[in-house]
C-alpha cells in the first residue's frame, strides 16, 4: 500500500470518527498542524508528492 492510500484511508478513518464523536478531530489535527508545523507533516508531504526535503 503506498502512502498516498494510507493517507486516504487515515483521512477516511478520520472522517468516520468525527461524525461519531462530536469533537472536531480533524479540525484539531489542522489546527497542530498549521500552529506547530511538526516535521513529520512535511516529510508525509514530500513521500506523498514525491519531493526531496526541503527542495521545491
Amino acid at each position: 500500500m503506498d502512502y498516498r492510500t494510507k493517507v486516504l484511508a487515515g483521512l477516511i478513518s478520520l472522517a468516520l470518527v468525527d461524525t461519531v464523536i462530536p469533537v472536531p478531530v480533524i479540525g484539531l489535527i489542522l489546527m497542530y498542524v498549521i500552529f506547530a508545523k511538526p516535521p513529520w507533516f512535511s516529510a508525509l508531504v514530500a513521500q506523498i508528492y514525491g519531493r526531496a526535503e526541503g527542495g521545491g
